[in-house]
């Protein structure tokens, strides 16, 4: 499965280097090409000259070396490979990776690749629980970098709980699914993501709650299963999905003329929270309180993105999915929706107050088509992704 794929490997400075030894010999075992990027703090633990041996390539250390820079530059180390894996992965290195610093070789190859990452998360308890910690763990996931581990059980340290960085089996595993065949090789898709604002006058606007969390992890996973992948986002303060082309919009008619542009595709997926309406003549200055009170507002329908897509004829996508955002019967409302609007499934979620959805990190969402739902179980807004990612290459193979 791994027979001549490329693999670099970072190694930070945890006490658990030692495995990346083991990791190594595992993957040339397995016909992986192996190159290696050691932190000055991991030649503490493990020798430059064992790692070389096993990888069978020089080891890579410093960002300013002119032979390493004349050889083999960065921007090489971070391009040419499949994956970048990185084992142990320190509360340090994780920290700086979230902050964007390029202080040494690995932060700066980490920077500067748009391959996918894998981390080996390895630390004290204490440093794994800590608040500081978690958010950049968080932070790195929702920038589509990958984890593996930390395991639970006795750390270097003397004492018991996470943090013991996972085995390099389970590494190995992870690796393997990682570079596993992309099921969407090949295919074009196209996401809408956030909300719309729709101005009343040149500081105000009618929006949502959208936070584009869904949508911008939709492109993301669709990107990594091997699809062409387009988003076109409106405002959200969401990271930008490595991978992804990103068209920026604000209203939903400059949505509609982007969609247009980028038709045909194979895939379309409608997450954005389209306004319904807008005002059909806003102001172009400032409107003031006076003695006749509010202003009125006269307002006409935005166009209807996810019919039109629907309805685009012989540029229509092979498959269009539409969200169904709901705060009362959310499969009944999502069935009308899917027959009204046209497309092939209809993702549903209640987004009522109580359940923090606009906004939060999880889901829980109904997949609605002509052949039935299927009611998926509280997951994350990623790993909603990563299966809807799954199906979406199951039904264009099954489409074939």
């Amino acid at each position: 499965m791994l027979e001549g794929r490329h693999v670099l490997l970072i190694i930070g400075a945890g006490i658990a280097a030692y495995k990346s030894l083991e990791l190594i010999r595992r993957l040339r075992e397995r016909g992986v090409a192996v190159r290696c990027v050691m932190t000055e703090g991991a030649t503490h633990f493990v020798t430059p000259l064992s790692v070389a041996a096993l990888a069978e390539h020089k080891v890579y250390q410093d960002l300013f070396s002119l032979t390493d820079e004349s050889e083999m530059g960065h921007i090489r180390l971070s391009r040419e490979n499949d994956l970048i894996v990185v084992a142990p992965a320190t509360a340090d290195l994780m920290a700086r990776m979230a902050a964007g610093m390029a202080d040494d070789l690995a932060a700066t190859v980490l920077l500067a690749t748009d391959k996918p990452v894998l981390l080996a998360p390895t630390m004290n308890v204490m440093m794994w629980n800590h608040a500081a910690t978690q958010a950049n763990a968080t932070l790195l996931r929702e920038r589509g970098i990958v984890t593996v581990g930390p395991g639970s059980g006795d750390l270097a340290c003397g004492e018991v709980g996470s943090g013991r960085m996972a085995e390099p089996h389970e590494i190995i595993a992870a690796i393997e699914y990682m570079l596993a065949a992309r099921p969407l090789e090949g295919a074009s898709a196209l996401v809408t993501s956030g909300p719309t604002y729709e101005p009343i006058d040149p500081v105000r606007f009618i929006g949502n709650r959208s936070s584009g969390k869904q949508g911008h992890a939709i492109a993301a996973a669709l990107a990594r299963a091997g699809a062409r992948t387009t988003l076109i986002s409106g405002p959200t303060h969401e990271p930008d999905p490595a991978g992804v082309a990103l068209v920026r919009i604000e209203t939903a008619t400059e949505m509609l003329a982007a969609v247009e542009r980028l038709l045909p595709v194979d895939v379309a997926v409608c997450a954005a929270a389209v306004a319904d309406w807008r005002v059909a003549a806003p102001a172009n200055h400032k409107l003031k309180k006076g003695e006749a009170g509010p202003p009125t507002l006269t307002m006409v329908e935005n166009p209807d993105i996810l019919t039109r897509i629907s309805q685009a004829g012989a540029r229509r996508p092979r498959l269009v999915v539409g969200f169904a955002a709901e705060t009362e019967n959310v499969v009944a409302n999502a069935r009308a929706k899917l027959k009204k609007k046209g497309c092939d499934w209809v993702l549903a979620n209640d987004v009522s107050p109580a359940t923090g959805a606009f906004g939060g990190d999880h889901n829980t969402m109904h997949l609605v088509s002509a052949a039935g739902v299927e009611d998926w179980p509280t997951l994350s807004k990623l790993e909603i992704a990563t299966r809807l990612a799954e199906r979406v290459g199951k039904h264009l193979a099954a489409a074939r």
